[in-house]
């Protein structure tokens, strides 16, 4: 009896020992398995990827206008509207910059190595040319002459260069899918800003006439012509440690066969650097009445002498940002597009006559084509 027990239990050790067995095996089969799929995704993995991309974009925080004193001693005059000399100053709605990326990630690595850099330069000029006219009736003659006017010229130079060095580590490999990233940098960035501005405006606002006993029929005109100028440059150059975090999750589809991907991104970091600011403006105004008349074209009421002023010191310039977008992309190629946005803190002097501190920002929609390299 004991013996029959013996083999049955023998048996049931034997079974369990080849069922164990077969587990094992199954297990480190299936390990083996999985980590080949991982080695041959991740060798499928660009190791470079280059970015080139444009952006139409609006530039803020540039600095005053020159506000001419005639201006607010005028301020219904026809020929001061719908464009008044101030928005002519106004800078363009969008500017166009360009922007480039390479980064680089190791085989079997989640260390990204990546070097970017975003430029724009515009220059506009704006010539607003307002006149009224007005028909003189003398018999036996009509006369047309121009009656009032306002000529303003503005001519605006900017140009830009954000520069940025990082290394980042996917912090969150998969978290959001498969094809998903979270990569956390740290580098620093180097800004600069430069923009110029020169400014001229003549104008004759008030122009009305006057008809005396001893010349009937002659209408005497009575009114100011004003002239004022101005120049203004304005730069800041700063560098500094910057934190950024990029992120990317799958929406539909796969890498291979095509994929849409919702990606988003954050900047923060304090640049150290010089802003400097120089201004200079002038003004004049003549007057002709009736007293002066029969003695001189033009009276001067003021000349006003030229005003100017000479800043350079150093600050520090705190800088947040984003992005937010949708990209397509098949195997290694890849289009974006999206909406972005950077604003320096105090980073310009905008001021004319004393030192007024502004943000400087850039912000709108941009594109990019991606290609990816290696693997």
């Amino acid at each position: 009896m004991s013996e029959l027990v013996n083999k049955r239990t023998a048996g049931i050790d034997f079974r369990w020992h080849l069922l164990t067995t077969v587990s094992a095996l199954a297990l480190v089969t299936s390990v083996n398995m999985h980590d080949a799929m991982a080695a041959d995704e991740d060798s499928d993995r660009p190791t470079v990827w280059i970015e080139l991309g444009g952006q139409l974009e609006h530039a803020g925080g540039q600095g005053d206008p020159f506000s001419p004193g005639f201006l607010a001693a005028n301020p219904n005059s026809v020929v001061l509207h719908p464009v008044s000399p101030i928005q002519a100053q106004n800078p363009p709605p969008l500017e166009f910059g360009e922007g480039g990326k390479i980064s680089f990630q190791p085989e079997s690595s989640n260390w990204v190595f990546s070097v970017s850099a975003r430029i724009g330069r515009s220059s506009n000029f704006k010539h607003v040319d307002h006149q009224t006219n007005r028909t003189h009736v003398t018999p036996p003659y009509n006369i047309t002459t121009i009656e009032n006017f306002a000529n303003t010229q503005v001519h605006r130079r900017e140009s830009h260069a954000i520069l940025d060095f990082a290394v980042g580590k996917d912090v969150g490999l998969g978290l959001f899918g498969r094809d998903s990233s979270s990569i956390l940098n740290l580098g620093v960035r180097f800004a600069q800003f430069a923009a110029k501005e020169t400014f001229d405006v003549r104008a004759r606002p008030d122009l009305h006439f006057k008809y005396l006993s001893a010349l009937p029929g002659v209408p005497i005109p009575l009114f100011h012509t004003y002239h004022a100028t101005g120049n203004a440059s304005r730069s800041f150059h700063g560098v500094g440690p910057s934190l950024s975090w990029n992120g990317s999750a799958p929406l539909i589809g796969n890498s291979q066969n095509g994929e849409i991907k919702f990606d988003w991104g954050a900047n923060a970091g304090v640049l150290f650097g010089r802003q400097k600011a120089r201004a200079q403006h002038q003004e004049s105004a003549h007057y002709q009445n009736l007293k002066y008349l029969f003695h001189h074209t033009y009276h001067t009421v003021y000349v006003h002498p030229p005003a100017s002023r000479t800043a350079a010191r150093s600050v520090t310039v705190p800088n947040v940002g984003g992005f937010a977008g949708i990209s397509i992309q098949r195997a290694a190629a890849k289009i974006s597009f999206g909406y972005r946005a950077d604003f320096f803190f105090g980073a310009i002097d905008g001021g004319i006559d004393a030192r007024k501190s502004e943000t400087l920002g850039f912000y709108g929609p941009f594109a990019s084509v991606s290609v990816g390299l290696g693997g």
